[in-house]
């Protein structure tokens, strides 16, 4: 059963939905031949970001009424809640201070007594002084040897956010260093990301909050069994081992020196980390000054969503053309479309960062939330999406808003391709919104029969994003675009973005399972006949004597 939200909260959304129905029989098409001016006016830039939304199905009227519902919902002053620090983690009661990880040197926030941005900016310095150290070659391995080969080792988080900004800055990255990235606890992963690396060369970063995620502590103990088998002594994991981490005591119990440990706080959610400790292999592969451009961009984008008035502010623009896709237009997804290789793992980053964030079913108080929440995020880089499931986003029935990604110049520069690219960027956009009717198609000359399967209704909602280079910096500016565009969500909504009890269960349940598949003798079994069957399965087929 759900719960009434407060009056004024209802009066927003009443608004809002009296004005969808008036407003969904109209198509694009309409709307911009109307309009001619619309494409210039429903537009938005900062810090470097522009963006077009004049291709969602909206009028200036839906601008004002989300406007009006942004502030009924206290998006301010929960966003400035946010900032100063309090705990707005409600169902955790922490401080949510993400942005309090790229504030400058010199910045200053007091939270329960203790200075966090002074914090920081000591984890900063002692993160930029190992990672010259390694870059340099000073940092030597247990036989003398400098590092050539860097293993991140996480999950969630912990690899979604290096392996993403690794690849997405790969081009400022050193090319003499080798970065892999390991997370699933499926062995292959493991073996795969060492089976061509020297172990007297090879650095491990065991990222993990709390040193005890079961995943992550499995293919670290997998890492240290695998460097002492070819090093031959234990006393080399002190040059091989590194961790980010809040807990010394299993750092230390595990082997790794609490002086190459580097520390961050019980306000820094996973999928907010990248910025912290988290990213000490991104600061090892682009160098502190690139790794400080990063950080950069993402506190120039703190301060626009912090400071911009809500109907030119990007996060909130954004934000709120989601709520009105998901909830009055009914999409339940959100395809994001890079059109730059370089962000090829960004969709990946993005589906934990906003379904995990948004991924509720209960509000703030408990009680059972009133509106659809947390649309499913997924996407693929551009072109390479436009030649499978773009088709089912031009023609099928279900309606896929789309997020477009571009820049104006490539950072690899080669004949036409980039033309070529973001030509596509935005006959995508055209096609999407604009259709083809039947009209068209027979003035095209197609065949009678093929006339109804070329016509493409159009009326699809994308937004353009657009950039003038991937840099260091401009990443840090989209990361956190998409991080207060989530924020702005979770508020209109009334859930707890900083919150992730839905991963629990799961853990749980495995770790009772996990003793029935390895024992000996036959357990009993006290699962549901499903569970129980396949356990029974799984240890026929293990136990089977190979032909």
């Amino acid at each position: 059963m759900t719960h009434e939200p407060s009056p004024r909260r209802q009066a927003a959304w009443d608004a809002l939905e009296a004005h969808f129905a008036e407003l969904a029989p109209r198509h694009l098409r309409e709307l911009f031949a109307e309009d001619p001016g619309r494409g210039r006016r429903l537009r938005a830039e900062a810090e470097g970001l522009y963006l077009d939304y004049s291709k969602n199905r909206i009028t200036d009227e839906t601008i004002r009424l989300l406007m009006i519902l942004a502030h009924e919902s206290g998006l301010a002053e929960r966003r400035d809640r946010m900032f100063r620090g309090e705990h707005i983690n409600v169902s955790e009661d922490r401080a949510v201070l993400h942005v309090a990880l790229r504030m400058p040197q010199g910045a200053s926030l007091v939270v329960d007594g203790v200075d966090v941005v002074r914090e920081v900016h000591k984890v900063l310095d002692q993160m930029s002084a190992f990672a010259n150290q390694v870059r340099s070659g000073q940092w030597k391995g247990y036989t003398g040897k400098a590092i050539k080969n860097v293993v991140n080792v996480g999950i969630g988080g912990s690899d979604l956010g290096p392996v993403m900004a690794y690849e997405a800055l790969r081009h400022y990255s050193r090319r003499d260093l080798t970065f892999r990235f390991v997370s699933n606890v499926d062995a292959t992963d493991f073996v795969e990301a060492v089976r061509d690396l020297e172990a007297e060369e090879t650095l491990f970063i065991i990222s993990s909050k709390t040193f005890a995620t079961l995943e992550t502590i499995t293919n670290a103990q997998s890492a240290r069994a695998w460097l002492i088998e070819r090093l031959g002594d234990p006393a080399a994991v002190a040059r091989h081992f590194v961790a980010v981490s809040t807990s010394a005591e299993r750092v230390s119990a595990f082997g790794i020196d609490t002086a190459n440990m580097f520390g961050f706080w019980d306000w820094v959610g996973g999928r907010y980390s990248l910025d912290s400790a988290i990213g000490l292999s991104t600061m090892i592969a682009v160098g502190p000054e690139r790794f400080s451009e990063l950080l950069a961009g993402f506190h120039a984008m703190d301060e626009h969503f912090r400071t911009a008035p809500f109907e030119r502010n990007l996060p909130v623009l954004m934000g709120m053309l989601a709520v009105w896709n998901r909830d009055l237009l009914g999409c339940q997804t959100v395809g994001v479309m890079p059109y730059d290789q370089y962000l090829k793992r960004l969709p990946a980053y993005l589906q934990q960062l906003t379904m995990e964030s948004n991924g509720k079913h209960v509000s703030l108080d408990g009680t059972v939330v009133a509106r659809e929440t947390g649309p499913i995020y997924w996407g693929e880089p551009g072109t390479n999406g436009q030649h499978s499931f773009y088709q089912l986003i031009h023609q099928g029935t279900t309606i896929v808003p789309l997020d477009l990604i571009a820049f104006a110049k490539s950072l690899n520069p080669l004949g036409e391709h980039h033309d070529i690219l973001t030509s596509n960027v935005f006959a995508q956009a055209q096609a999407l919104a604009f259709g083809k009717t039947e009209e068209e198609v027979r003035g095209d000359g197609a065949p009678e029969h093929e006339v109804p399967h070329r016509v493409m209704e159009g009326n699809r909602p994308t937004n353009v994003l657009m950039g003038e280079m991937l840099t260091p910096r401009m990443l840090g500016s989209i990361i956190a675009l998409y991080e207060h565009s989530v924020f702005t969500q979770g508020t209109i909504w009334g859930v707890d973005s900083f919150d992730q009890w839905g991963v629990e269960l799961g853990k749980v349940l495995a770790a009772q399972i996990i003793p029935e598949l390895v024992a000996l003798d036959e357990p009993e079994l006290h699962h549901d006949s499903s569970t129980n069957a396949l356990i029974e399965q799984y240890r026929r087929l293990k136990g089977k004597e190979d032909a």
